[in-house]
């Protein structure tokens, strides 16, 4: 009954190179060591229909190439502000075809400087796919706005403030998920774990930038926004959160890192090796292509979830059904934590999840007992005969 199910996790999980929607060119290239993957940028000052170069980190020949690039779409009205475009652009350097991210920062519009309407800084940032970079746009567009306070047309602080701001941005928008899933190694299952549940995790030990990349991961890895969530839910969430026994602490002042109340399932332990292989290959893309399937599936699970809920109510053969589902599944206490708090103004609804999650707990059990029974030996089972 449930071997379309098991399949599609496998298939979910197995991300290889098609799965990822990279070629094979593409992989070999991100194979490689991190140091050894190329990243560019450029910013340009927009001004009256016309681009000025005010720094880059592409080679003589790809600069006018890609100003050619960002003028035609600058005509076509392509580049609004604000909005980050990602395309893939041909141009002379050592890779060829590269995914660039584009942005038009609009300049601030003042009675002062009525000419100024219209002006702005375009900023691009090259490297990687244009698929690869799509995985990132979130990040990549919140770094790009991150220079906005602090772009002049004069631009004096380009050496201090903005050049160094920008050599960054491959390793401050691309890089952290790889970092935690390096710094963590197996352990990463108890972070997923903790994204899924919404369980505070509170770094000890560490500098800020290892901190804002696990919370970074935590928020890439959450399904917060994603699914259905009401007050309720979100009440939930917060009440979870500020229960600091049950907060995951990640002490970075040991090495490995050492864990507190670290909790897992068998669905997060199941993706554990897919994040490290794609960690050893140095793929950051593969990496968060691999983080979205793991969301994507928890998604799926969740909603099978509440169709077995709902068909539960009026069919016992439904309710044995959902609670074999929760067996199979590897991530009952997740999917229960979720239902009761969206559930939680339906009276039949709470009564199946209750039975549910007495059903979960006595499995639980069982194995536990099984366990025990079997390191117990031999000689006392015989015995029992």
């Amino acid at each position: 009954m449930f071997t379309s199910q098991t399949s599609s996790f496998q298939e979910s999980i197995d991300v290889d190179e098609r799965d990822a929607d990279f070629d094979n060119e593409e992989i070999s290239g991100y194979s490689q060591k991190i140091q050894q993957i190329n990243s560019y940028y450029a910013i340009y000052y927009y001004q009256n229909t016309s681009l000025t170069l005010l720094d880059d980190s592409l080679t003589h020949e790809a600069e006018p190439e890609l100003r050619s690039y960002i003028s035609r779409r600058l005509s076509k009205g392509a580049l609004l502000g604000g909005m980050g475009n990602i395309a893939t652009v041909e141009l002379s350097i050592p890779e060829q075809a590269v995914g660039c991210y584009c942005c038009l920062l609009e300049q601030e519009k003042s009675p002062e400087q009525p000419e100024a309407d219209g002006n702005g800084w375009v900023v691009c940032l090259l490297g990687g796919s244009e698929k690869g970079l799509n995985l990132f746009r979130i990040e990549l567009d919140k770094y790009v706005q991150g220079l906005q306070g602090c772009l002049t047309p004069e631009m004096q602080n380009l050496e201090t403030e903005v050049r160094p701001y920008l050599i960054r941005w491959y390793e401050e928008s691309v890089m952290h998920i790889h970092r935690v899933v390096l710094l963590l190694q197996a352990n990463v299952g108890y972070l997923l774990h903790a994204a899924l549940s919404h369980k505070l995790v509170e770094v000890t030990g560490a500098d800020e930038k290892t901190k804002a990349d696990v919370a970074r991961f935590i928020k890439a890895a959450s399904l917060q926004g994603l699914v259905q969530e009401d007050t309720t839910t979100a009440s939930l969430c917060k009440a979870i959160s500020e229960d600091s026994h049950t907060s995951l602490i990640i002490d970075c002042s040991t090495s490995p890192p050492t864990l507190t109340n670290e909790v897992s399932n068998r669905f997060c332990d199941d993706w554990i090796q897919a994040f490290l292989n794609a960690a050893e290959r140095f793929n950051p893309f593969l990496l968060r292509q691999i983080l979205e399937n793991f969301k994507l599936k928890a998604i799926q699970d969740m909603n099978n979830l509440k169709r077995f809920i709902r068909q539960a109510e009026m069919s016992h053969y439904a309710l044995f059904r959902c609670c074999l589902f929760l067996q199979s599944c590897g991530n009952g206490d997740v999917l229960l934590q979720n239902a009761r708090a969206e559930h939680s103004s339906l009276p039949e609804a709470c009564g199946i999840i209750n039975v549910l999650e007495e059903f979960l707990g006595e499995h639980a059990q069982g194995a536990l007992y099984c366990v025990r029974l079997h390191a117990s030996g031999p000689k006392k089972v015989s015995g029992g005969g």
